[in-house]
């Protein structure tokens, strides 16, 4: 409750109407109040002056890799990458027909996407505010174009509502908003609520909610037009005689709540996921290749790094060729790290123990993709569903539909699973058979008629099965952070770390770029003085 003298503060109404609206009412008027951010991109590094013949050597062709490599050849350094992989791009990655896929194990998957359909099993979106993503997406030539986030005609399904039966997102979160806000107006009329709003402001605040929630001018959330032009009709307005629209039943708004509807639709809040979003053009793997474009004749692939030394006159890499055999020295004046700490915590160097620590302080998550390639569109056709994402409380978590290629014949792939946390644990626990059968018998429960029946093939990708990451994305928390990020970023004599886990946006390829920018601006600096 908002309690005291004087006009209430933005926090104090904050506070109100987040314990009375939930989440979904708390974050609108958040925007409301201008406190989204976007993250920071300074622009391209602005380096120059490097010493003749200075050279870096950098492990890793991922994304902050690959930038690290493009920037400081661009100033004038000697650049070599070494790359595990037999590939650029790392978690930034499209997985086509006739890909094959070796997870830790021992379990291979041979990839039968019919041609153009493809998995993205890291990341698939880039919000609108990732600008140096975006920046170097226009400046490499990689097209992008709209990646549907958010659908109001997908569904939402829990176990343990509405009989297990899925509802349309629509309809939930509209019954959810309208009786939040009914509840809420009551509050106001019956001074319930400990604020000091002026009658000027409660009335404002009043005809806000009626808006919001729809309701009518007995400030009702009532089975009507009003209500229905949000939540969707019984039968939606026509044309001639019998083209007048009916209003459809509410739900019960326990159910509704049951549902976790209020967890999806503070999904869609998170600024990151908010619209407009995009993803390139034939699959996410054509970043990678954007950037390998320019760098990949400074990479080395299949060179698995095993020693990392440092001394006063340099660095050496020690690695083995995976393709040929064969272990090799490299030397340069600095080197750029952004091998993932899951990976660079079991490889042998001589930094500090402060510096090791921090390496071997942060954990990494797991998450599990499914892509299940389907003979037709059948959530076109038959759902009227053109991309977005439907929920549910099981296992895979989501099913997320195609965002090109809309109403083409043939086939296509949807994600069948974007399992996390114990979810993602148990799917990963699995065969990669037994994957793709707990993904069609849960996603059967969306489209029930058509799942099974349609179904082609499919892949899946585990990421802590993955070797050269071993997990998804560094989880830093508030005293991991405390006590380990600035140890983990600072340049250790001759040595600097880059990659998402170095970023506040972690997880997210804008984190690896512009902790890679950061890095390599830093080391410029350290080498100068050198």
């Amino acid at each position: 409750m908002i309690s005291g003298r004087g006009a209430p503060t933005r926090r104090q109404l904050l506070s109100a109407i987040g314990m009375m609206g939930g989440t979904a009412a708390l974050y609108a008027m958040m925007t409301e109040f201008g406190h989204a951010a976007e993250t920071r991109f300074p622009g391209p590094p602005n380096l120059s002056g490097a010493r003749p013949g200075a050279s870096v050597i950098i492990l890793g062709a991922g994304l902050a890799g690959m930038l690290a490599a493009y920037e400081l050849r661009k100033a004038g350094y000697k650049v070599r990458i070494l790359e595990y992989q037999g590939r650029a791009g790392g978690r930034n990655w499209s997985l086509y027909g006739g890909d094959k896929f070796t997870e830790m194990g021992g379990a291979t998957q041979n990839v039968q996407f019919a041609k153009g359909n493809y998995l993205n099993p890291g990341p698939w979106r880039i919000p609108h505010h990732h600008r140096t993503l975006l920046h170097y997406c226009k400046a490499f030539g990689v097209a992008l174009e709209p990646f549907i986030q958010f659908n109001h005609n997908a569904y939402v399904h829990n176990t343990d509502a509405f009989g297990g039966k899925p509802q349309r997102y629509r309809a939930l979160a509209a019954d959810f908003e309208g009786n939040v806000a009914e509840l809420l107006g009551k509050a106001i009329d019956q001074k319930s609520l400990d604020t000091r709003l002026t009658a000027e402001d409660q009335d404002r605040l009043k005809e806000a909610l009626r808006n919001w929630g729809m309701l009518d001018g007995d400030m009702r959330y009532a089975k009507n037009l009003r209500s229905s032009s949000h939540r969707g009709y019984d039968l939606p307005p026509g044309g001639g005689v019998n083209g007048a629209p009916q209003p459809s039943d509410l739900l019960p708004f326990d159910q509704v709540v049951r549902s976790g509807i209020a967890t999806n639709m503070a999904f869609f809040m998170n600024e990151e996921f908010q619209t407009t979003m995009f993803q390139p053009v034939g699959g996410m793997g054509k970043i990678g290749e954007g950037f390998a474009r320019q760098v990949g004749d400074l990479v080395t692939y299949n060179a698995k790094v095993t020693k990392l030394f440092q001394d006063k006159t340099g660095v050496t890499v020690t690695y083995t060729d995976t393709a040929k055999g064969g272990t090799t020295e490299a030397k340069a004046d600095f080197c750029v790290c952004t091998i993932p700490l899951a990976v660079l915590s079991q490889i042998e160097t001589n930094m500090t123990e402060k510096k090791t620590a921090a390496i071997q302080a942060v954990p990494y998550s797991n998450s599990v993709k499914i892509g299940l390639e389907m003979k037709r569109r059948f959530w076109e056709e038959d759902a009227e569903i053109f991309g977005g994402h439907s929920f549910t409380n099981q296992d895979i978590s989501l099913i997320s539909y195609p965002n090109f290629d809309y109403f083409k014949t043939g086939p296509a792939v949807l994600l069948g699973a974007f399992a996390s946390n114990a979810g993602g644990y148990r799917l990963a626990g699995m065969t990669p058979e037994q994957r793709i059968e707990t993904a069609l018998e849960q996603g059967s429960v969306f489209h029930p008629e058509s799942y099974r029946k349609e179904f082609m093939n499919g892949a899946s990708v585990a990421w802590n099965r993955v070797p050269w990451v071993m997990g998804c994305c560094a989880r830093w928390n508030e005293d991991t952070r405390k006590t380990h990020y600035q140890e983990l970023v600072a340049v250790e004599d001759r040595i600097v770390l880059a990659g998402e886990h170095a970023s506040y946006v972690g997880c997210w390829m804008e984190g690896a770029l512009l902790s890679s920018i950061d890095a390599i601006t830093r080391l410029h600096k350290r080498a100068l003085e050198a």
